[in-house]
């Protein structure tokens, strides 16, 4: 049976899948109440079923690492009360479901599911309950829209964020790097790499006796992708390259050639060719940029605090005792 038509069936059914220390008979029934937001139920049922589809989308396997159940747990339970409070706020605008927008979705399912008998033989049965949903959906997306629909935002507004988050906007420091490398493979054995070392440090001691040599000594003896451009890397950006590398150019002179080093790919060694200082960019470069970045704050703080308004006076009631909480889900 195709994966996507048991997942949805099972979502749309209210169903979950049990983890096999979980038997089907010590379920909840159906109508147990999992909480209450203002009044109105969250069922044990679909808390479950939230809670298999978060699995799923989250973990491996919808095993939940040990020690992060209840995290987890807490997490679908927001997710859940954030849904019903939105919907309900939602209803309070007036806003309701596009049902053309719903009907091509609903095209688009029988389009992907075309050949599926599964589809063919449940299609009507689930239909009620998958056009319920992408209503919801539906929704919910407006409501967000309208949220993070703010005003335009100025061109003082767009340099006051520049002049006060210069963090980021700020290129870091970069060096131009040479480099030669004696290719060894991980797992290759111990003498390979105390040859390719020997090797690496015959290559430095020419190289320190005549430096000129480097761009020579890299096509004749690199295996590295810019090995026929001399070992010439361009300019690298700080944090680009592994840390012990980076500590040995940290302690280079311009124009001198470091010991040989181990990297992942073999033996490397390296000559530090120019180092250029961080520096904040130009507004005049990055201001498009900047507006995209407090274009995207501003609607996600809008949206953080529209959220958190809606819980500041919510009523949400746990039922109890709560229902065992599955562990993991099966595939």
């Amino acid at each position: 049976m195709d994966r996507g038509i048991v997942v949805l069936i099972a979502a749309l059914s209210g169903s979950f899948a049990l983890a096999p220390s979980v038997r089907a008979e010590d379920a909840p029934p159906p109508a147990a109440v999992f909480a209450t937001v203002d009044g109105k139920p969250i069922s044990q049922q679909d808390f479950h079923s939230a809670f298999a589809n978060f699995l799923r989308q989250k973990y491996y396997h919808g095993q939940v690492p040990e020690g992060q159940l209840a995290l987890a747990r807490e997490e679908v339970k927001e997710r859940l009360v954030d849904r019903l409070l939105l919907l309900a706020e939602a209803s309070r605008r007036g806003l309701v479901a596009d049902e053309k927008h719903i009907d091509a979705k609903i095209a688009e399912y029988d389009a992907r599911y075309a050949t599926s008998p599964v589809w063919q033989q449940r299609r009507e049965t689930l239909l009620p309950g998958l056009r319920l949903q992408l209503g919801e959906q539906d929704i919910l997306s407006r409501i967000e829209e309208q949220v993070r629909t703010l005003p335009e935002l100025t061109d003082a507004q767009v340099q006051e964020f520049y002049q006060t988050r210069p963090e980021l906007f700020t290129e870091p420091e970069k060096m131009r790097l040479h480099t030669i490398l004696l290719k060894v493979e991980p797992s290759s054995p111990a003498a390979l790499w105390d040859a390719a070392r020997a090797e690496a440090q015959r290559i430095v001691a020419r190289l320190r006796a005549d430096g000129k040599a480097f761009e020579e000594l890299a096509r004749l003896h690199s295996q590295d992708r810019n090995a026929d451009k001399g070992g010439d890397m361009g300019y690298v950006h700080r944090g680009m390259i592994p840390e012990a590398v980076q500590a040995q150019i940290d302690a280079h002179e311009l124009g001198s050639v470091g010991d040989p080093i181990d990297v992942l790919e073999g033996v490397a060694i390296f000559r530090l060719d120019e180092r250029l200082p961080s520096r904040v960019m130009a507004y005049a470069d990055v201001a498009a940029r900047a507006r995209d970045l407090l274009k995207r704050e501003r609607s996600n703080q809008a949206w953080d605090g529209f959220v958190a308004g809606l819980r500041k006076t919510a009523v949400v009631k746990m039922a109890e005792p709560a229902a065992p909480v599955p562990a993991a889900t099966t595939n």
